[in-house]
């Protein structure tokens, strides 16, 4: 298989027109800043707008965005085994901020949401300070707590996933508009 197609930041900039731009974050982080004219559809719920997708994509190019490129990456290999040429964007919404370009929210929104790998690194060294703190204070088996997400953090980096992640973007604060999957949807039957 081979790896998804990539865009540097310039070459979406001027072909931003010409894209369907897919963002692939939770709907939390969707609201703290998003690409100009960008569709919201986590990767969680990819396959369920394959077929919209899928639609869009005869029509135009598919630029598929997310903080840093990780998941847009597993989103593009998803939509390739499904037959969908994607490009991912270089560093994702982290580099077109960089990059001196604006970044579009709902209106209401403060933006206030932490990204998915903050919430990640928050959330792995807060249990692995308290299993070390209860290792020490209550029993040392707490400690296996530590080891536990240090071992996941591992088999994250390896497979190039992460299960605290997908917890983590179940939590209401990552989700607060649900039918925002579906207004994405009609946008893409309609492109």
């Amino acid at each position: 298989m081979t790896p998804p197609t990539a865009l540097a930041v310039d070459e979406a900039r001027a072909r931003l027109h010409e894209l369907t731009v897919i963002d692939v974050r939770t709907p939390g982080e969707f609201a703290g800043g998003h690409l100009p004219g960008a569709l919201n559809v986590p990767l969680d719920r990819i396959r369920r707008a394959l077929p919209d997708i899928r639609h869009a994509a005869a029509r135009s190019d598919v630029l598929v965005v997310c903080a840093s490129g990780a998941r847009s990456g597993n989103a593009c290999r998803i939509l390739a085994e499904n037959g969908v040429a994607a490009a991912t964007l270089l560093g994702g919404t982290a580099s077109w901020a960089a990059g001196g370009n604006g970044l579009s929210r709902p209106e209401g929104t403060a933006g206030a949401t932490w990204g998915m790998e903050r919430q990640v690194r928050f959330t792995a060294g807060t249990v692995v300070l308290l299993g070390l703190l209860l290792g020490l204070l209550v029993h040392p088996a707490f400690q296996l707590v530590s080891a536990a997400i240090a071992a996941g953090l591992v088999l994250s980096a390896l497979t190039g996933t992460c299960g605290m992640a997908a917890v983590l973007a179940r939590l209401p604060h990552n989700r607060p508009r649900a039918a925002d999957l579906d207004a994405a949807l009609e946008v893409l039957r309609g492109r």
